[in-house]
């Protein structure tokens, strides 16, 4: 019979790179204290990273030794598991979109859930809570276009879009477009300019 903390590693190892497990999940197998000890001796051996208050992953092992998962994969697995819509911030789609040669220096993801720091490796990555229409489009390009817009603001907003009228595929256009009900009045204003040009 497995120990508890063989089970725990076991179940962590079957996960794909990033997926998150939680002591909440083993209760049917010991008590709270005895799950939590587990979790912590995981941890101490390095067998688990701890990225936030009840959230674990299994550190990826690779020809140059273990390293935390890419916080994408964790970002994404935490969110599935919380029901959450989570997407980049504004200053990665705008670099994704090619609006800005800046590159953001620390990972921020929003999300429709709280806001939380995850601790990944050395490295932290910041989960803020996002309004509800900058999550609308999701993760599809209208999506990006729209928290890109939110980042870069009103001055620059025009010529910015010139670019994604270019850019963007005509569904992902189309979607922008058909979404400016739910934007900021400034954003939904100089999408349409931009739309009645044709």
């Amino acid at each position: 019979m497995n120990t508890l903390p063989e089970t725990i590693l076991r179940r962590a190892r079957s996960f794909r790179e990033g997926g998150v497990l939680s002591p909440k999940e083993f209760l049917h197998l010991g008590s709270r204290a005895a799950v939590d000890q587990a979790f912590s001796r995981l941890t101490k051996a390095g067998k688990l990273l701890r990225v936030a208050r009840g959230a674990y992953v299994a550190p990826v092992s690779s020809r140059f030794g273990a390293r935390a998962p890419a916080p994408e994969k964790v970002v994404r697995s935490l969110a599935r598991r919380n029901g959450e819509v989570v997407v980049p911030h504004g200053a990665s789609a705008a670099n994704a979109l090619g609006l800005t040669q800046q590159v953001p220096i620390r990972e921020v993801y929003l999300t429709s859930g709280r806001s939380r720091k995850l601790k990944l490796g050395k490295g932290e990555v910041l989960v803020k809570h996002a309004p509800p229409w900058m999550l609308t489009l999701g993760t599809r390009p209208a999506g990006a276009a729209v928290r890109a817009l939110a980042w870069i603001g009103p001055t620059h907003a025009d010529e910015s879009l010139v670019s994604l009228h270019r850019t963007l595929p005509s569904a992902e256009w189309k979607a922008l477009t058909s979404a400016r009900a739910t934007l900021p009045s400034w954003m939904a204003q100089a999408i349409g300019k931009e739309a009645a040009h044709g």
